[in-house]
């Protein structure tokens, strides 16, 4: 007599525990995918952003009209805010008459390496989530299916005689776990290297603006301020290149 081996079939037929294991591996994989889609969108947004302003960046536009506009947005790349944090700083210690050039020097760089941390915290979020997912789920997948296949020898200890047909059923429900496991850890585990990779990249390139934005403040750090233009609250104006 033929019997079905469907997988929904398998499931129904499995023990709670083991449905139990499948639905929560089937939850994690789910919240998964969410993350990996969210995660995708996200970085593509920070690259594009981050591309954006240093193109404008190092456009010749001043650091004065780049502050203004910085502090005028209502949403700004990350890059864009490491360097508001140490302009920022910047220009609180000149406005307090600190003349000394390691003075300014050290406290912008401390502030933008403080607004860098917090924006690779931001774009890491999630990330140790798909982490676990892909470390936990194959040996969840395995708790559930050593529960059923011990559940199946269980049931089949009380037959007078044993077959192969009796023993696949529970055997085959027992591995459906194995399966989902896999099913959730692949993803997570493919999604989480190539994540870390894109942010390793962004957390160099805001590295290497910080250094670079350092070096025009090193540059300019012993002129005097020039005149502050209308509506600036006395922001420098210092111009800048490669």
């Amino acid at each position: 007599m033929n019997q079905d081996f469907s997988i929904f079939t398998l499931v129904m037929h499995a023990s709670w525990v083991v449905q139990l294991v499948m639905a929560g591996l089937l939850f994690a994989s789910l919240a998964s995918w969410t993350v990996i889609f969210g995660k995708l969108f996200g970085l593509k947004r920070v690259r594009g952003d981050n591309e954006e302003f240093e193109r404008e960046f190092w456009a010749g536009k001043s650091l004065n009209d780049l502050y203004a506009d910085a502090a005028q947005k209502a949403s700004s790349s990350p890059m864009e805010r490491i360097f508001a944090s140490g302009m920022r700083e910047f220009l609180k210690l000149r406005e307090r008459r600190v003349s000394d050039p390691g003075a300014l020097l050290d406290g912008a760089r401390r502030a933008m390496r403080a607004s860098f941390q917090r924006e690779i915290d931001a774009v890491e979020s999630n990330l140790s989530f798909l982490a676990s997912v892909g470390s936990v789920s194959p040996y969840v997948g395995l708790f559930g299916t050593v529960w059923g296949i011990m559940h199946a020898f269980v049931g089949l200890s009380n037959m007078q005689q044993v077959t192969l047909a009796t023993v696949a059923p529970g055997i085959a429900e027992a591995l459906v776990a194995t399966a989902i496991g896999l099913f959730a850890a692949i993803p997570a585990v493919i999604a989480y290297n190539r994540f870390a990779r894109d942010i390793d990249r962004i957390a160099m390139q805001q590295e290497t603006f910080i250094e670079e934005f350092s070096n025009i403040l090193q540059r300019n750090v012993g002129a005097p301020p020039p005149p502050a233009p209308a509506g600036s609250h006395g922001h420098s104006g210092f111009q800048h290149s490669r």
